[in-house]
């Protein structure tokens, strides 16, 4: 069950740390015309469509879910659209490799140590053979995390701007690390929505879902929090910047734009399609899902910023210190799985 959890999980990941590409092949449209239109396709769109066709009964668990679990999963998702929000202005700034790094890494700590905190059960993880082997992957996890922004720094430090801007063209280190950092510790409100929403999914097994999509529901609540925050702020960005004529000038390729926003939404919805089917197969441990997930969004994304020769132009000192981040990262997933086996057999 760990190794198709861990799997599942995996291919989140994958989905997660390619969902930007699509965006460059976006033309003459300002970045809140795009990311609206790949926010109403990954917020709304694919998970009503996705639970219609998994969940029976999915007006019946929505209507029959405590107002409790309803309301707090819609609040941390309100407050995951602001990491959310910002998450796309840290791509801006600092381009894939360094966006992800620094985002997902205090993503990671704050929201795989809390929610255990919040339960009561942390107590649990430090007193067992297999927490503390868990515990040991997130640490591990962090510390590649560390390693990936090291290597940023490096980086910001051996290129000249021109260089930047060659790879990332609106490259600024110091407003994408702020923006990066916030946009982190907001976006950890997705683990919150997830346990807040642990009796939604509940009463959709009890409907007859299969368990493996059991989350499918509390993800339209929460994405539904986050769509609000960025449908706000993005027309607001449309009104101050004059861009609201994106959407229907046909001086710009309008149907290539919608296309590959649209591909933008839908892969990057599966991360979560995905995290939510292997979050429930990952046991005990499943509030290590999210470090799991975090630490193979790093690696994916830092894969596709050497394709896109994000790093051209630095030392080989440099591209030895981002392929040690990812090595470390990929060995994190490696050291949670143990955890969990060693779970698994009562250690």
């Amino acid at each position: 069950m760990t190794v198709l959890g861990l799997l599942l999980i995996a291919l989140g990941g994958f989905a997660a740390g390619s969902f930007y590409i699509p965006f460059k092949k976006v033309r003459n449209w300002a970045w809140e015309s795009y990311w609206l239109v790949n926010g109403l396709f990954s917020w709304i769109i694919m998970p009503w469509l996705i639970a219609f066709l998994t969940v029976p009964a999915l007006c019946l668990v929505l209507r029959e879910a405590p107002a409790s679990s309803i309301f707090w999963t819609f609040l941390f998702g309100l407050l995951w659209g602001i990491g959310g929000l910002t998450f796309g202005l840290s791509m801006r700034y600092l381009g894939m490799s360094l966006g992800y790094a620094i985002a997902l890494g205090f993503c990671a700590a704050v929201g795989t140590i809390v929610p255990p905190i919040y339960k009561g059960s942390f107590g649990d993880l430090v007193t067992s053979i297999s927490g503390l082997t868990t515990l040991a992957g997130v640490l591990v996890c962090l510390v590649g995390i560390a390693i990936c922004g090291w290597a940023g720094i490096s980086k910001e430090k051996e290129l000249s701007a021109e260089e930047k801007k060659k790879a990332v063209e609106e490259f600024n280190f110091i407003k994408g690390l702020l923006v990066a950092i916030f946009a982190g510790i907001m976006s950890a409100c997705m683990a919150f929505g997830f346990s807040s929403g642990e009796p939604i999914a509940k009463l959709a097994v009890e409907n007859r879902a299969l368990p493996l999509w059991q989350n499918n529901p509390v993800l339209i609540v929460v994405f539904a929090g986050g769509f609000i925050t960025n449908f706000i702020w993005c027309v607001f960005l449309n009104i101050k910047n004059r861009s609201a004529k994106n959407y229907i000038d046909t001086r710009t390729p309008l149907i290539n734009n919608y296309i590959f926003s649209a591909l933008a939404g839908i892969t990057w919805y599966l991360q979560f399609m995905f995290y939510g089917m292997g979050k429930p197969k990952m046991g005990k441990f499943d509030f290590a899902a999210w470090t799991v997930l975090m630490a193979l969004i790093i690696v994916f994304s830092n894969v596709w910023g050497l394709i896109f020769r994000e790093w051209k132009g630095t030392s080989r000192r440099t591209h030895r210190i981002i392929l040690a981040g990812i090595l470390v990262l990929i060995a994190s997933t490696l050291v949670v799985g143990l955890g969990n086996y060693l779970e698994s057999i009562g250690k």
